[in-house]
């Protein structure tokens, strides 16, 4: 397909359009914003919440629908950045979490509801053994401490443009500017926030996804001082990059020849795109693996795990882990009840299937209108990217159509379809979707492809 051009006068009026449009629906939430300023920096509990032109303030959510403080109701795409494929308050989730919050929801001790969490995981993934934790965050943190620990080296190898939570060593080139990348072939560790010591980013080296030669290149010239490389496996802080064809056999095999630790950060992908994660999907696997999101249905958790040797090194005067809420009986029954009774194996069909009509739908409609964008999408996961041609790394991404992406976003949003903002994102199906929801989103991405290409 030949894409044209969309006229960025077009785009610009469309933005401003929708986003009074957007204005004149959320009064209620901007209200709450301008409160919120004086007790919250920006307004907002997280920095992820904070966007243009000003974040919704959100009063319930049921199933796959979720209301605004303005009583608005909305098809949630977002689905907490992609933290509820069980979507909202489902009612096995429900029955359990009434009946563990009347009987305690933490005792910082262990309880039988870890152990069968801990067998699920690890009959999902293929590891070992695992540890809890309660976010995303931590479980990556643990992961590097422990392959550092194992490995007694100091230095980390991330993927440039990828995001793997807010601690101090990964947040490194999350999302350099054009002036701030360096070479391809040296890509510059660049602190994603003010308050990382440059000593500290300067321990974290970064290599182009897609890329195996440089990997071997980085690994081979500091041989014997890297302790790890953590990846997504898919590459989802830029929308979706898929993993071209022999590129994780290639990364396990060189992480291998400089006993280097693969961590696969798979918060995103763990329960999303196969029942055992971009593990089973690929059919490549790494040392250790981080989780998080959607396999809690909701609740707060993180996990990592992997082969014995290197979880068996967290003992007293080797590596610690601890946390007071790690482990608790809330996120662990949440957790069961997602992983054993929700997430099943009909729960993965039916990601497969919507999310065939869902990307096959945006395809045909992105190429009808000739759209520079194409749709892509695995197992509950999916999205729209901006650009022609398939993107294969993070400087391909910095390529795309950023007020054609907004503008996108305002249009779904003002019409029903609650969507995550950024740029970066992607949408989220859950087990409470229906096709109907589907073909609605559809029909308002047609709408979209209409006006936006109108002269």
């Amino acid at each position: 397909m030949l894409a044209k051009r969309v006229d960025a006068a077009v785009v610009g009026r469309l933005i401003q359009k929708e986003s009074e449009a957007f204005r004149a629906r959320t009064p209620q939430s901007y209200r709450l914003l301008e409160r919120a300023k004086h007790s919250l920096p920006l307004g907002v509990p997280s920095s992820f919440q904070d966007y243009p032109p000003y974040p919704l303030y959100v009063r319930k959510a049921i199933g796959a629908r979720i209301w605004d403080v303005d009583d608005n109701e909305y098809i949630d795409f977002h689905l907490g950045f992609g933290a509820l494929a069980a979507g909202h308050s489902h009612p096995k989730l429900v029955e359990v979490l009434r009946r563990r919050v009347a009987e305690g929801t933490m005792y910082a001790m262990p309880c039988e509801e870890a152990v069968l969490l801990a067998e699920e995981l690890c009959r999902r993934f293929g590891i070992d053994q695992v540890r809890f934790c309660n976010s995303g965050t931590e479980s990556t943190m643990d992961a590097v401490r422990l392959a550092r620990g194992a490995t007694g080296r100091d230095l980390l190898v991330k993927i440039e443009g990828s995001y793997h939570g807010h601690h101090d060593y990964v947040m490194v080139s999350v999302k350099p500017g054009p002036d701030e990348l360096g070479p391809l072939e040296h890509p510059a560790s660049v602190a994603f926030s003010k308050g990382i010591p440059e000593a500290v980013a300067a321990m974290t080296l970064v290599v182009p996804y897609n890329n195996p030669d440089a990997l071997a290149r980085v690994l081979a010239e500091n041989a014997g001082r890297v302790a790890a490389l953590i990846m997504e496996p898919v590459m989802m802080n830029i929308g979706i990059v898929h993993p071209a064809a022999g590129y994780l056999q290639a990364v396990r095999r060189i992480t291998q020849e400089h006993d280097v630790v693969l961590i696969y950060d798979e918060v995103k992908t763990g329960a999303t795109i196969a029942p055992g994660g971009a593990c089973e999907r690929f059919g490549v696997q790494p040392d250790l693996i981080c989780l998080a999101k959607s396999i809690g249905g909701g609740v707060t958790v993180g996990a990592f795990g992997g082969r014995r040797e290197l979880m068996e090194l967290i003992r007293p005067g080797e590596v610690q882990h601890l946390g007071t809420f790690n482990g608790n009986p809330l996120a662990m029954d949440a957790g069961i009840v997602t992983l054993t009774e929700i997430l099943t194996a009909e729960a993965y069909k039916q990601f497969e299937e919507q999310q065939e009509r869902l990307v096959s739908g945006c395809q045909e409609i992105i190429e009808r209108h000739e759209l520079p964008m194409y749709a892509t999408g695995l197992g509950a996961k999916g999205c729209v990217m901006f650009a022609a041609e398939p993107l294969s790394d993070y400087r391909d991404y910095m390529g795309i159509d950023k007020d054609l992406a907004y503008a996108h976003w305002l249009y779904l949003m003002n019409r029903g379809i609650f969507m995550p903002p950024g740029l970066d994102e992607q949408w989220t199906l859950c087990v409470q979707h229906t096709n109907s929801d589907i073909d609605a989103h559809l029909a308002v991405f047609e709408e979209f492809a209409r006006d936006v290409t109108a002269a």
